[in-house]
């Protein structure tokens, strides 16, 4: 495994060169490192002058980490439903945000009192999962939304749920980040 400091440029070479293709299927294996094949899970950023131009991301880990990165970055770029595609003089100009996630773990609260004391701003990234409905947050949100009661209303909205919502069937999972830009 390669010493944490040397991840983060390797990961932010993976999404940049992914985004660089145009849209075309992300080239595995040339990465040179073999923790880029262990399983993993990411999420990747981009901002354009400071605003958001797209995010997507995996919560669990279902491939190689290399590759995960390179889909979730060409995904972040041509596919968000949120944003246009990436243009092709927007590409330069993109900072690049990578999050690898720890595994998630349950984050059973029995009410909706007890999550917000529960909640650990600034390092919690929360899934929400209701029915068919589910939405997450990194633990970058926190910068933006610093109140844990902000935090859980707007995770909520994201969902399609009221912002007051509670149930017992709702569930929530908790991971940290490794963020690298």
């Amino acid at each position: 495994m390669a010493e944490p400091g040397g991840r983060g440029p390797v990961l932010i070479a993976i999404a940049r060169a992914s985004i660089e293709q145009g849209g075309a299927e992300p080239m595995p294996s040339a990465w040179g490192h073999d923790w880029l094949g262990a399983l993993g899970a990411s999420f990747v950023t981009l901002r354009l002058d400071e605003d958001l131009r797209g995010c997507i991301g995996s919560i669990d880990a279902r491939r190689a980490l290399g590759e995960d990165v390179a889909r979730n970055a060409r995904a972040a770029a041509y596919r968000d439903p949120r944003f246009p595609p990436v243009s092709a003089h927007e590409r330069p100009r993109l900072a690049i945000e990578v999050s690898v996630l720890s595994p998630r773990e349950p984050f059973v609260a029995a009410s909706e009192a007890e999550a917000l004391a529960r909640l650990r701003p600034g390092i919690d990234g929360i899934a929400l999962e209701y029915g068919h409905a589910s939405a997450t947050f990194l633990p970058q949100v926190w910068e933006s939304l610093p109140g844990p009661d902000e935090f859980l209303e707007q995770l909520r909205r994201k969902a399609g749920l009221p912002a007051r919502f509670w149930h017992a069937d709702l569930r929530l999972s908790r991971y940290t980040v490794e963020k690298f830009a």
